[in-house]
């Protein structure tokens, strides 16, 4: 299902995520108070906007209320940080990421209103995104900027099947590398290998074909 993200802070992290959530074809307004950093990202989203996401005003003017997730991805100022991921929640944003920069400013954000805190140098940018996404996706490798590794709990609807009625790579155009139940992996299963409810799958694709198998 399309989402309507807003992504506020276009450093390194911030411009990852919002490019990542556009290419899953969600809808990304990515805001920024630098005239070159948003001109660099305008034909990656869907909107790109200058603006000093502080000011109340400016950010109430960007209709930030009509959104469904917010990523405060602000860079080294923590004050700046913390008043946005206040004002985005108190704005009505049901969901709110934010970049922190150490554990304490991971508490105050959470205090704030934050609904997730991250922490860029743990994770990237790229996984999040995905994460924001997909419920299913449990764990995400980036390979290049087209394909990726993705674990993913198995529907509970394709329980009993073997991957040839699944018919995975048909579907979905994806590649089921492995599949993991309880302590046990099966490297390289073949078409006759069955799901099992509760399995996880070890699986590759490009980026857009695994962001619908994720939607699931």
């Amino acid at each position: 299902m399309k989402k309507q993200f807003v992504v506020i802070g276009l450093g390194r992290f911030g411009t990852s995520i919002a490019k990542t959530l556009y290419s899953l074809g969600h809808e990304v307004l990515a805001v920024d108070e630098s005239e070159e950093t948003v001109a660099d990202i305008v034909e990656h989203v869907t909107h790109a906007v200058q603006a000093d996401a502080t000011d109340e005003t400016s950010l109430k003017a960007l209709g930030i209320r009509n959104f469904d997730v917010a990523i405060v991805a602000i860079g080294n100022d923590m004050q700046a940080s913390i008043l946005v991921t206040l004002m985005v929640k108190e704005m009505g944003i049901d969901y709110v990421v934010s970049k922190a920069q150490n554990d304490l400013h991971a508490k105050v954000l959470y205090k704030t209103g934050a609904d997730r805190v991250v922490f860029p140098e743990r994770e990237m940018g790229v996984k999040v995104a995905n994460n924001l996404v997909s419920s299913n996706i449990l764990d995400y490798i980036e390979l290049s900027e087209d394909y990726s590794i993705v674990e993913i709990q198995a529907p509970s609807e394709w329980a009993g099947k073997n991957l040839a009625e699944i018919n995975i790579r048909a579907k979905y155009g994806v590649n089921v590398m492995a599949i993991k139940r309880n302590a046990e992996i099966n490297i390289s299963p073949t078409a006759v290998d069955t799901i099992e409810e509760g399995d996880t799958l070890i699986v590759v694709g490009e980026n857009e074909d695994l962001g619908s198998l994720g939607e699931r």
